[in-house]
């Protein structure tokens, strides 16, 4: 009788060690969100803009959508080319969009002017939760346009 208390022991804390890290694959990383946009780019680079931007645009796509991880791009002066999570912003300029007072994709563009990558965090909708949550975003200068993807904390 005590070996079978040591199993269901052993098998219980089995269960607890593994749960917070089967809880953490439910999100990307920001390394995986980092990955993610240097994929996008060599898609571009390979298969053109064009076809790149409907792949990442289409939902269905898992190559370029992998839980709460989908691909951005805008242009250097704020127009939405793509955007893996909310078809409505495409072709809008949204250079002035705020998210609690923070103009996101301005600060994305004045990042890219001093360098050709960098990241930064804010609000926005998870498209997993549909709750506003942190997001650390990757963005990578591409051209005259830049691919992002990230990672919600």
């Amino acid at each position: 009788m005590k070996w079978m208390s040591k199993l269901i022991f052993i098998a219980v804390m089995g269960f607890v060690m593994t749960a917070p890290a089967s809880a953490r694959e439910e999100r990307g990383s920001t390394a995986q969100a980092q990955a993610l946009v240097k994929k996008g780019i060599a898609y571009i680079k390979k298969n053109g803009r064009e076809k790149a931007f409907a792949d990442f645009n289409d939902t269905s796509n898992k190559e370029f959508h992998d839980r709460d991880l989908y691909l951005f791009v805008y242009d250097m002066n704020g127009m939405s080319l793509s955007h893996g999570a909310n078809p409505k912003m495409i072709g809008k300029n949204l250079l002035d969009l705020k998210v609690e007072g923070k103009p996101i994709i301005r600060d994305m563009i004045a990042a890219l002017k001093t360098k050709n990558d960098g990241w930064i965090d804010y609000q926005w909708p998870n498209p997993v939760t549909k709750a506003l949550e942190t997001k650390s975003s990757y963005f990578e200068k591409v051209d005259d346009y830049f691919v992002g993807c990230g990672a919600y904390k």
